[in-house]
């Protein structure tokens, strides 16, 4: 659901920009009114590859993939890529500063050494930043994630102080629609996006960090998500994990957490062969066993028990690095974990307003 993810995106780069930002009323500001965007509906149908574009309209959307990774000497990796958009106010997008759109990337590498992430800016209708469809292409100032009109083939570049990757990423399986064909609910009150994800590519690239160059391979999830109001009035926050089974098989799931009452759950399996099967809210049990402090004093939970019973799944979920906090703009966690017990694997674990 990443992602948006984020804490982030009601108030999505409001610095640079000559409007005050309004003062949330839950999560980021996700919970706001938001009648004058266009609106998720379970009637829409989702095309490609338009839908792998911009939907100008809609308020927040992003572009979002993760990335386990091995190296030569056998150590884990993980690589973070995200891109954001934000829209001031309803309506096309536009050329020159009068664009209504506001973009803001995300990179993060994670492994031997540490965590260490990135963040960059830009204002739309300038060239700064966008995404194109056909061929597809997504981009903010030099990062980038490019390649076919199927999103069967990427190149995912980045950058931040002290690292770097090139990763080539080429899938194995179909496209995943999560939720109803897409339609992908975030409470019980009709809150919602449209969701779907690339859980299968297969990687090799380099990743660098202080001046040391690695080849690597590993496993890749991108996710697609777009909205105009995701959250509810009181929803404070989510915990999402995206996890890749030894045996092929592929598990999303998400809780949105409530500041009263239980958390919205909700969660899609995905067999080996790509057929989804969507999860809901019983079916689903998430437990935090550890909480590690952060280096901005904040603790969050980077050892879980996680229960899919229907699918036989009850492991341990750690952490490969506990503090990795992400030090942005809307702060948040974000990074790879491994997982043992009735299954077991490798994925993405991120965590929004702690």
């Amino acid at each position: 659901m990443k992602r948006n993810r984020c804490l982030l995106i009601g108030l999505l780069l409001l610095a640079g920009c000559d409007q005050p930002a309004p003062t949330p009323k839950s999560f980021a500001g996700l919970g706001q009114d938001a009648t004058a965007f266009s609106q998720v509906t379970r009637a829409h149908s989702l095309v490609f590859p338009l839908d792998h574009a911009a939907h100008n309209g809609f308020r927040i959307e992003w572009w979002y993939v993760t990335a386990n990774l091995k190296d030569n000497q056998g150590r884990d990796w993980g690589a973070q890529w995200t891109l954001f958009r934000s829209a001031l106010r309803p309506g096309p997008e536009t050329t020159g500063w009068n664009s209504p759109n506001l973009w803001m990337g995300h990179a993060a590498l994670t492994g031997p050494g540490g965590h260490q992430s990135s963040e960059t800016l830009a204002r739309g209708g300038i060239g700064q930043a966008g995404v194109e469809a056909t061929p597809f292409r997504a981009w903010i100032n030099d990062w980038s994630l490019q390649g076919s009109n199927d999103l069967a083939r990427l190149q995912m570049t980045a950058n931040g102080k002290g690292f770097n990757y090139t990763l080539n990423l080429v899938s194995t399986g179909p496209l995943v629609l999560h939720g109803t064909q897409g339609y992908s609910e975030k409470s019980g009150k009709g809150q919602a996006s449209y969701y779907y994800s690339q859980p299968f590519y297969r990687v090799s690239g380099e990743v660098e960090r202080d001046g040391q160059r690695l080849a690597v391979t590993g496993s890749a999830w991108l996710d697609r998500e777009w909205s105009s109001q995701p959250l509810a009035s009181g929803q404070s926050g989510w915990d999402w994990f995206s996890l890749h089974l030894d045996s092929g098989a592929k598990l999303m799931l998400f809780r949105v957490r409530e500041t009263q009452g239980a958390p919205y759950r909700a969660g899609t399996w995905i067999s080996a062969e790509g057929r989804a099967q969507a999860l809901q809210g019983e079916q689903i049990q998430l437990q935090e066993l550890a909480w590690s402090k952060q280096e901005n004093g904040r603790e969050v939970p980077t050892r879980w028990r996680v229960q899919v019973l229907a699918h036989d799944v009850d492991v341990q979920v750690d952490a490969l690095e506990p503090n990795a906090w992400m030090s942005t703009r809307f702060p948040y966690w974000e990074g790879p974990v491994h997982f043992s017990g009735s299954v077991s694997g490798k994925g993405y674990l991120e965590m929004t307003g702690y």
